[in-house]
């Protein structure tokens, strides 16, 4: 018994009738009156009354029709389903990204791949800079956005854009144009910054501007979010050196002032990975 024995059944079962049935199934009309009968001998079951003018199901006939066409369904269901994950048009892709373009970047990427792949199940996640690159390794993550440079060799990456770092402070700050910040202007202010090992092209990034500035971090606060930071800004906590994308989140009462020094925004994958869905992703990229 196989599947194809069992749709010729089913199809027998909705015409009760032989040659309409073969018609319908491509099959000569006593190749499917073989295949009933090999099925009913297996089976040791009689699935029809049949004379030379009638076809009937017999009750043990109706029992299968009913139970095998919900089998029979659900089978043609599993095997679409898996030509879609085979040809990368469904399954689960799993994407970190920096807090920075949530409201940028991942709102347009995220729709395009919805109306392109409307199977794919998409998961959204933030990870700190050191963790990430390890969630990609291990297979916890497909895709990552970062703003770190990749330095691995088992990681493919692609430069998608370059923005500015802002320097980001309350709106009634005094602070409202480049000109007006300068080594002696800052040296009063308390900073806040996200979080990150010394060695990230992004924190080092952020270095270079508190190095250019001369800034003093005596006392400041660091903190895993760039969004945490936005808040504690709002409450005169403080200012930031942030990227630019932060300006897209809605964030009413602070200001965006932007600095003479570039941030670069990378999605990386891993090298050589088969993925369908994710080679398709890319595609879009």
């Amino acid at each position: 018994m196989d599947i194809q024995q069992l749709k010729y059944f089913l199809a027998l079962a909705e015409e009760l009738h032989f040659w309409n049935t073969s018609a319908k199934m491509n099959i000569t009309q006593s190749a499917l009156s073989r295949q009933i009968q090999s099925l009913e001998n297996e089976l040791r079951v009689q699935l029809f009354y049949r004379d030379k003018r009638n076809v009937k199901l017999t009750p043990a006939g109706k029992f299968l029709q009913e139970k095998w066409s919900e089998e029979v369904s659900r089978m043609d269901s599993f095997q679409q389903m898996a030509r879609q994950i085979h040809l990368g048009e469904s399954g689960m892709l799993r994407i970190a990204h920096p807090d920075s373009i949530s409201s940028s970047v991942i709102p347009d990427f995220v729709k395009k791949i919805s109306v392109t792949f409307p199977k794919l199940t998409l998961e959204l996640v933030q990870l700190t800079n050191e963790t990430q690159e390890d969630y990609l390794k291990n297979y916890k993550i497909d895709l990552a956005f970062s703003r770190d440079k990749n330095r691995s060799p088992v990681i493919d990456e692609k430069n998608l854009a370059s923005e500015d770092l802002c320097l980001v402070v309350p709106e009634h700050h005094h602070f409202k144009t480049l000109e007006e910040i300068s080594t002696e202007t800052l040296k009063h202010e308390r900073f806040m910054l996200t979080t990150g090992h010394d060695s990230s092209s992004y924190n080092m990034l952020v270095q270079e501007v508190i190095k250019s500035y001369h800034i003093s971090l005596d006392s400041y606060i660091r903190c895993e979010f760039g969004s945490t930071i936005i808040s504690l800004i709002k409450s005169g906590l403080g200012i930031s050196i942030m990227p630019q994308s932060y300006q897209f989140h809605q964030n009413s009462g602070i200001r965006f002032i932007p600095l003479p020094f570039v941030t670069d925004l990378y999605i990386q994958w891993r090298k050589d990975d088969p993925n369908p869905i994710l080679n398709n992703i890319l595609a879009l990229v």
